[in-house]
């Protein structure tokens, strides 16, 4: 079993129990350290103290069970408003909204245009595509594997 799904498990009911949603668990190396970070969310947003409480609270459960072999860093953080979508409550989470896509090849339009990059609205997911609708009501079906990104689109 994998390291993430390891403390996933170990700390899900803590994180739900304070109030927050556990959205997902990274552990890479960032500057020559290795770095474990909770990603977490309420209902009207995350604070830096809510993510203060929530390390304080995960972290003597991490280290009476001792999950990781080396040493590493403790980080919890809010989704941040650009987070790519990753996995399926990623999906389930902006589906409706604006997304924006990065594509490793370019997409093929009706037009004869070829397109990297597109921004509409996400419509529909499953385990290997999704489909977005862009300007015009034009909708496309995408595969993930396809996409070097998919966040959704801010507009400043």
């Amino acid at each position: 079993m994998k390291v993430t799904d390891v403390c996933q498990q170990l700390c899900q009911s803590t994180v739900e129990q304070m109030g927050f949603v556990l959205w997902d668990v990274e552990f890479q190396k960032e500057f020559g350290d290795w770095v474990l970070t909770f990603y977490i969310d309420k209902e009207g947003g995350v604070t830096i103290e809510d993510c203060e409480a929530v390390s304080r609270a995960l972290e003597p459960i991490l280290d009476e069970q001792d999950p990781i072999e080396q040493a590493y860093t403790l980080s919890v953080s809010s989704l941040g408003l650009d987070r790519p979508l990753k996995l399926p409550k990623d999906y389930e989470r902006n589906l409706g909204k604006d997304i924006e896509v990065k594509l490793y090849s370019p997409l093929k339009m009706p037009s004869g245009k070829s397109l990297k990059q597109l921004h509409g609205l996400l419509t529909a997911y499953d385990e290997d595509s999704f489909t977005i609708k862009t300007e015009g009501g034009k909708e496309h079906s995408i595969q993930k594997k396809q996409a070097a990104l998919i966040r959704p689109y801010i507009e400043f």
